[in-house]
């Protein structure tokens, strides 16, 4: 990858990850504490909610059940900070149908939240990738840089609610999801985020979950990133995931398969 694309790919990655590599990921933070999908499901947006609601996690309990460093094989996994945190109302869309995806994206829990917590998962350099400029041969530079950048960086904000509340937030997504699957525009800190289209992608896992690749879009340079929710009992997370080197086109990059199976694991 030249150098002059890889300063298109950071500028089109700008907007698609805003909530990955800046300052707009969150909605609360850890202790604040405010804030498998059937065909039917993901066409209207319904949700296998349980008759019985189960039990809200406590914010304690929620802390236990979050990833953890070594959840996750060939991750680093921290805690979100300060700087990533965006209020409910800090998120603005075009179209009101579209906001419960702006939340999912920026890691916004919905009404009757009891708890939230924020985690990044960051994969780690691919050992023996490291060479000096000067040991690399002729086309190994444009590797190089590819590798560099190819490494998926995932938002995680697992939330617990209140009676049903966690299965109408899930369904509520999922309607969001297909009615804007043609797009709209977010805007967070006066950055606009503009989404071109969502795509629904193949996902398992607790009581039910749901997944999408979102394409933003930025001067004319589009860039894929991936969302998934995934719900267990009154619990919901949310998987943002985003990889530099995809939005350049050089890679394709999946869903964050490991990071939602160890999320979903630690929810059992």
């Amino acid at each position: 990858m030249r150098a002059t694309a890889v300063r298109r790919t950071a500028l089109a990655a700008s907007a698609a990850a805003l909530a990955l590599l800046a300052t707009a990921c969150g909605g609360s933070s850890d202790a604040d504490g405010k804030d498998g999908k059937d065909e039917k499901g993901a066409a209207n947006g319904s949700s296998s909610a349980p008759k019985t609601p189960a039990k809200a996690l406590t914010a304690a309990e929620l802390e236990t059940a979050t990833l953890a460093q070594g959840d996750v094989k060939g991750t680093k996994i921290t805690k979100a900070g300060p700087a990533d945190e965006v209020p409910a109302d800090g998120v603005k869309v075009d179209k009101d149908a579209c906001l419960p995806v702006a939340h999912a994206m920026y890691g916004v829990a919905q009404k009757d939240a009891v708890a939230t917590t924020k985690r990044r998962v960051i994969d780690e350099p691919k050992a023996g990738g490291k060479k000096s400029l000067e040991d690399l041969k002729d086309g190994e530079a444009g590797d190089a840089f590819k590798d560099a950048f190819n490494l998926t960086s995932t938002f995680v904000a697992l939330t617990s609610y209140e009676g049903t509340a966690g299965p109408d937030a899930f369904a509520a997504l999922k309607k969001a999801a297909a009615d804007c699957a043609g797009g709209f525009t977010a805007t967070v800190a006066g950055t606009p985020t503009k989404v071109v289209s969502m795509a629904e992608e193949k996902i398992t896992g607790g009581d039910e979950a749901a997944a999408w690749t979102v394409t933003s879009e930025s001067d004319g340079a589009t860039a894929p990133v991936k969302l998934v929710a995934l719900r267990k009992g009154s619990s919901v997370a949310t998987f943002f995931a985003f990889n530099l080197a995809a939005a350049g086109g050089d890679v394709k990059f999946e869903l964050p398969a490991e990071v939602v199976a160890a999320q979903d694991k630690k929810l059992a």
